[in-house]
């Protein structure tokens, strides 16, 4: 289950065309408002910025920063925080002979309605507002064939997402129904740079992937320096990638499910991906699980068992297992998928396991 509790996701974080994905795993109408955070279409640009986006972040005054444990000044009466945390004023009586570590000063980003703060950061760190990168931007390509899918923040506010989709589901000859989308991340805390990147949902199960779009162009990141202003042109003309996805994804379905593994395979397969001997015991038990969940995929759940047999069916087995049923520690779930398909995560994690498919296919031959 998710860190971000119910309530949070059901009133921080907006989902759109219901009517073609249905709802969201954490929608519970009575964790909701007086609006529902569900749209059967398109989620309207003032929603967004309204609901979400409503707030600026903003800095605050420079603090000094200690490696070493301060306490309470004696002759000046200045209390200083102890090891690696801000000092609470930027001037100070050293009088007593106390020599500081370092003088490295740093301002805090936080949210004003709420208090928190999300880090600390040096003067060239610029802020990317929500509202100017993520709705702002992405906007300059909405039309008919281009709306807003869905959107939201998770830790408090400290990362936000809009993701940009083509209203109508693309399904193949395989069988394979899915979303084009451009998805657009930022952060106030340090762990995302600026990201827009066209990645591929699939509706069945929701899972986010990556195979065969791994050409130059398909995404571009804006780090939070004082240059990044200057990039905004060369955003906007780049957001028009997404409309490039869908032939390129159909393409590589088409040679996933083209490609048969037979039950010798897949089981090679799982020697491979998720060996058991030689590990320790408890490195043993979780290669276990994770291949008994694995085989439930392939052989039960609607999500793969329709591909069962194809490389496209060990891809979605893996993506879908990693996706929904890993056990993860140190974040939620909604960050964790987030910032895996924003990072590139995705696209290692279905390159890894096309190229350990081929490997055991070769073995096979």
């Amino acid at each position: 289950m998710s860190k971000e509790t119910l309530t949070w996701l059901n009133n921080n974080t907006l989902v759109g065309f219901t009517d073609k994905r249905g709802k969201a795993w954490h929608y519970r109408a009575s964790e909701q408002g007086a609006e529902p955070n569900h749209y059967a279409g398109a989620i309207p640009v003032e929603d967004v910025n309204r609901r979400l986006f409503y707030w600026d972040a903003v800095k605050g005054v420079a603090m000094v920063t200690f490696d070493r444990p301060c306490t309470e000044h004696a002759s000046a009466g200045l209390f200083y925080w102890t090891g690696r945390d801000r000092a609470a004023a930027v001037t100070f009586d050293d009088g007593d002979g106390m020599t500081l570590a370092s003088d490295d000063r740093r301002f805090p980003v936080g949210r004003p309605d709420t208090g928190a703060i999300f880090g600390y950061f040096a003067d060239g760190y610029e802020i990317h507002q929500y509202r100017d990168w993520l709705v702002s931007n992405v906007a300059t390509i909405l039309d008919d064939d281009l709306q807003i899918g869905s959107a939201g923040l998770l830790k408090g506010g400290a990362q936000a997402w809009v993701s940009v989709e083509v209203p109508e589901n693309i399904t193949t000859p395989e069988g394979v129904e899915f979303r084009p989308n451009l998805l657009a991340c930022t952060s106030l805390d340090g762990s995302l740079a600026t990201t827009y990147k066209r990645t591929v949902t699939v509706v069945v199960c929701d899972n986010t992937l990556a195979a065969g779009l791994h050409e130059q162009g398909q995404q571009i990141k804006i780090k939070h320096s004082k240059y990044s202003q200057k990039r905004m042109t060369e955003v906007r003309d780049a957001l028009a990638i997404v409309h490039t996805v869908a032939d390129d994804f159909a393409a590589e379905v088409k040679t996933l499910c083209e490609t048969d593994v037979s039950e010798k395979a897949w089981h090679a397969f799982l020697d491979a991906h998720a060996p058991v001997e030689g590990k320790s015991k408890r490195s043993a038990t979780l290669a276990s699980a994770e291949r008994a969940e694995l085989s439930r995929l392939w052989n039960f759940d609607d999500r793969v068992a329709p591909w069962k047999n194809t490389a496209y069916g060990v891809v979605q087995a893996v993506n879908t297992y990693t996706h929904h049923a890993q056990p993860i520690r140190g974040a939620s779930r909604p960050e964790r998928n987030m910032v895996r398909a924003v990072t590139g995560g995705v696209d290692k994690l279905d390159a890894q396991t096309v190229a350990t498919l081929d490997m055991v296919l070769a073995s096979l031959a």
